[in-house]
């Protein structure tokens, strides 16, 4: 009886401990949020995340990425006046002065330099409304349909806004690149002083999720009176990494460990595709061999949910023969398939086949021998 006892109490603590971490990322008091599945853009949580908000300084997010885009990173930066007399954070860039471009993107993010973003704009556009043409257009590609930039650094202005949702996605399609993802998970960085000055910056990043945050890799804050606090975090849990966005919310740090904590304890990455194994065994058609096995030429993951009364499957949809006609041709197109979490579309890869066939065909003997001369 005492046995009984003990396994229920145990079971209720279980039980509350599930819920507590379910309710965790309900209790969070930002005007706007989300939690994302980087490599998917899946949604693993959200509240009013489709709500058009000023984003403060997360919008050097997308001044950022867009400078590592354009493979200038080695260039030199002439300083501009206008850049050296930028309002709010700054590194105390001088008018004249030269660096290069990729500090100017450690300036950016660690210390969140407002005079590094615009000089890195006109830099590469000419001009910050120019800068402004090219973030929106990389926004609309991305599929973040409900924003609006007109600066590269985010103070405010009526007609520059996100979405809790778009920021997620700016954020996602920014950390799958491998330079941007370093810059934002770096602690401190120095970079030289105006030349001829004796002196260096030491830029120490402003995130403190690097610190408090276990797995902790990103990625930006941001203030405004007008905007609230914000901010976009990620983070690295067992090769997996999941983005957070808060907007307008008072207990940014908290809100955000909260929510990325949901994900990690709520869901999980599973391997989806196998790119090792065969997917089927096909038929062939006048061929050497009778049949062949067609491979998934990359691997796919997917974020489930683990938690709750939810079972959820991942659905495979396949577009493939069962008969094809030899030859065939190594790691050339066999079919492709597509994965599927719900109506949820996780990802696709073609499938290819791992070995040459020849034809038995007298007919194409003939042309492959006519083909040598």
């Amino acid at each position: 009886m005492i046995l009984k006892k003990n396994n229920i109490f145990i079971l209720l603590i279980i039980f509350v401990f599930m819920n507590i971490s379910i309710a965790n990322a309900a209790d969070i008091e930002a005007k706007a949020s989300v939690l994302m599945d980087v490599e998917t853009g899946r949604v693993l949580y959200s509240h009013n995340s489709s709500q058009k908000l000023p984003m403060a300084s997360t919008t050097k997010i997308m001044t950022v990425i867009l400078a590592i885009e354009s493979g200038r990173l080695d260039e030199i930066v002439k300083i501009s006046r206008n850049a050296s007399i930028q309002e709010g954070s700054s590194v105390y860039l001088k008018e004249g002065e030269k660096i290069k471009l990729e500090d100017l993107l450690y300036a950016i993010m660690l210390r969140s330099g407002n005079d590094a973003s615009v000089a890195v704009a006109e830099h590469l556009c000419g001009s910050v409304e120019k800068f402004a043409e090219l973030m929106n257009d990389k926004a609309r590609s991305i599929g973040a349909n409900n924003t609006n930039f007109t600066n590269p650094h985010g103070l405010p202005d009526d007609n520059h806004y996100t979405t809790a949702y778009d920021l997620g996605l700016i954020a996602c399609y920014a950390l799958r690149n491998e330079k941007f993802a370093e810059i934002v998970s770096t602690k401190k960085k120095t970079i030289p002083g105006p030349e001829g000055e004796n002196w260096n910056r030491v830029l120490t990043n402003k995130n403190k999720m690097l610190w408090q945050f276990d797995g902790g890799d990103g990625v930006k804050t941001g203030y405004t009176k007008k905007a609230g606090r914000c901010l976009v975090a990620s983070a690295t849990r067992n090769d997996w990494k999941l983005v957070s966005v808060v907007l307008n919310c008072g207990d940014m740090w908290n809100a955000s460990s909260r929510l990325l904590e949901f994900g990690f304890n709520n869901y999980k990455k599973v391997q989806a595709i196998n790119k090792n194994e065969p997917f089927k065994e096909i038929s062939v058609i006048k061929g050497k061999k009778e049949k062949t096995k067609i491979y998934p030429k990359e691997n796919l993951y997917a974020p489930i949910r683990v938690a709750g009364d939810k079972n959820e499957e991942i659905t495979i949809k396949e577009k493939s023969y069962d008969k094809v006609k030899a030859p065939i041709i190594e790691n050339s197109k066999a079919g492709e398939l597509e994965i599927y979490i719900g109506d949820f579309f996780v990802g696709k890869t073609d499938l290819i086949y791992k070995e040459n066939i020849e034809s038995t065909s007298i007919l194409y003997h003939i042309k492959k021998i006519l083909k040598r001369f």
